[in-house]
């Protein structure tokens, strides 16, 4: 899978590239804007923590989907194993009642 989607749209490259694209906008709004050095701090660190919580929230949105996938994954093993458990207890069941008969005596006179 080359393009690793999170179910909402987006992929993690694209998280990547807003997240470049955050930090650009940031930094020419800085160059730019006519704002005192406080204001410019501050302006800094609300872009900052927006992109904080951007991160923070595609890693929740990433985590759900892991351990979703974990969950379909487990579910998927024991039904196999289940199956596979099924399949070897005929066997045996098979085996045995093959086993149980007696071989037929080819020169006995069949009724």
């Amino acid at each position: 899978m080359a393009d690793e989607s999170c179910g909402c749209g987006c992929s993690g490259a694209g998280i990547l590239w807003f997240l470049a694209g955050l930090g650009i906008g940031a930094a020419v709004g800085v160059l730019y804007a006519p704002k005192a050095g406080r204001e410019t701090r501050e302006s800094i660190m609300s872009a900052a923590e927006e992109g904080r919580d951007v991160v923070q929230e595609a890693a929740r949105k990433y985590k759900e989907q892991a351990q979703e996938w974990a969950g379909r994954g487990k579910d998927v093993i024991a039904q196999q194993k289940d199956n596979i458990r099924s399949a070897f207890e005929a066997g045996r069941q098979a085996y045995r009642d093959a086993s149980q008969d007696p071989i037929p005596d080819p020169d006995s006179p069949k009724l």
